[in-house]
C-alpha cells in the first residue's frame, strides 16, 4: 500500500478514464485539454503505477490490455462519482423538501411576518415545517451550535462570524383602548404622553428604556405602572386599562385593530428599529437554507417595513 501511495496520484484516474474511453493518447489529450506529449508522459506514470502497459500498439491503433478492459467500467464509475461529489449542490426543489427549520423571532416580528412566511412556505414546500422559538434563545450561542437556523428581529450582540442581513426598518407607535383620554386626539403632546401611565415589556422586568431617555432629555418623566414579559400580554392589558402600550408601526393593523385599540404617533424623536435576519456561515451555501432566506426577504418586503439604508 505504501508503494502505491508513493506512485499513484488520484488525478491520474481522470487521465486513465479518458485513455480507456478514447483508446488514443491524442484523443485523451484533446478531451482533457492537454498536449499529446503531456498525456503520453501521464500514460507512462499510469503504466508504472499499475504494473501493466494499459494500451499497446496494434498497427496504427492502441488497444487495451485485459487488465485495462477489466478496469475500464470501475475507473469510469469512480471518476463519475468523484465529479458528482465535488460539483456544486443543485438549487433546492422546494416541492421535494422535507425539513424542519428552527427560527427565533419575537412577537412583534411574528405579528407582521409569520402569516406571510408560513403561507409562502406551505404553497411552495408543503414538506417543510417552521418551528418558531421564543426570544429566550437570544444572546445564546444557538446559531453557532446549530440549534437555530435563523434569527429574525433586532439583532444585537451576535457572534463575530454570524451573517447578518437587514430586512427593513420600522418605528414604534403608542396604543390605547378606545375610551382612553388620549384616544382620538389629532396630536398628542410629549407632556400628555409622559403624564399617562404606561406598560413596559421586558423579559428581565426592566422598567426603563429608550423612551425614558428621550423624555429625560426634554425634562419629562413617565410612570411605568406595569411590566410584562411579552408584547401580546401588554396589548391585552392595554385593552382593559388606561395604560399606554407601544407597538411597531408595521404591526399596528394586526393585534391593535383586532383588540379595538387605537394608535397614535409617539411625540418624541426615536431612532427607527432595524429588523434583520442572522444565520451561521455553515448554512451560507445550503440550497434549502438559501431558499428559506429568500422567502423571508419576500415576506419582509410585504410586511410594511421601510427599506433599510
Amino acid at each position: 500500500m505504501d508503494g502505491l501511495d508513493r506512485q499513484w496520484d488520484l488525478n491520474l484516474l481522470v487521465a486513465l478514464d479518458a485513455l480507456l474511453e478514447e483508446e488514443s493518447v491524442t484523443g485523451a489529450a484533446a478531451r482533457l485539454h492537454v498536449s499529446a506529449p503531456a498525456m503520453s508522459r501521464t500514460l507512462g506514470r499510469i503504466r508504472t503505477a499499475l504494473g501493466d502497459p494499459v494500451l499497446v500498439r496494434a498497427g496504427r491503433q492502441l488497444v487495451p490490455t485485459p487488465r485495462a478492459v477489466e478496469l475500464r467500467p470501475r475507473v469510469h464509475a469512480l471518476v463519475h462519482e468523484a465529479r458528482a461529489l465535488l460539483a456544486p449542490e443543485p438549487v433546492a426543489d422546494p416541492a421535494r423538501l422535507t425539513r424542519d427549520f428552527t427560527i427565533q423571532a419575537g412577537e412583534m416580528v411574528l405579528a407582521g411576518l409569520a402569516a406571510r412566511l408560513v403561507s409562502a412556505v406551505a404553497v411552495q414546500a408543503p414538506g417543510v415545517t417552521l418551528r418558531f422559538m421564543p426570544e429566550a434563545m437570544e444572546g445564546t450561542p444557538a446559531l453557532r451550535e446549530g440549534r437555530l437556523d435563523l434569527e429574525i428581529g433586532v439583532i444585537g450582540h451576535p457572534d463575530p462570524e454570524t451573517r447578518i442581513e437587514s430586512l427593513g426598518r420600522t418605528r414604534l407607535l403608542a396604543a390605547v383602548r378606545a375610551g382612553h383620554p388620549l384616544a382620538g386626539r389629532k396630536t398628542v403632546t410629549a407632556r400628555a404622553f409622559a403624564a399617562a401611565d404606561h406598560i413596559g415589556v421586558s423579559r428581565q422586568g426592566r422598567v426603563r428604556g429608550p423612551i425614558d431617555d428621550r423624555l429625560a432629555e426634554i425634562g419629562l418623566r413617565r410612570r411605568v405602572a406595569a411590566v410584562v414579559p411579552s408584547w401580546s400580554a401588554a396589548l391585552f392589558l392595554c385593552r382593559k386599562t388606561d395604560l399606554v402600550c407601544l407597538v411597531p408601526a408595521d404591526s399596528a393593523t394586526h393585534h391593535p385593530d383586532v383588540l379595538g385599540l387605537q394608535t397614535f404617533e409617539i411625540p418624541l424623536e426615536l431612532p427607527p428599529l432595524t429588523v434583520g435576519m442572522a444565520w451561521h456561515p455553515r448554512n451560507d451555501a445550503d440550497p434549502a437554507h438559501v431558499w428559506l432566506r429568500e422567502r423571508v426577504r419576500e415576506s419582509g418586503r410585504t410586511s410594511g417595513w421601510t427599506a433599510a439604508e
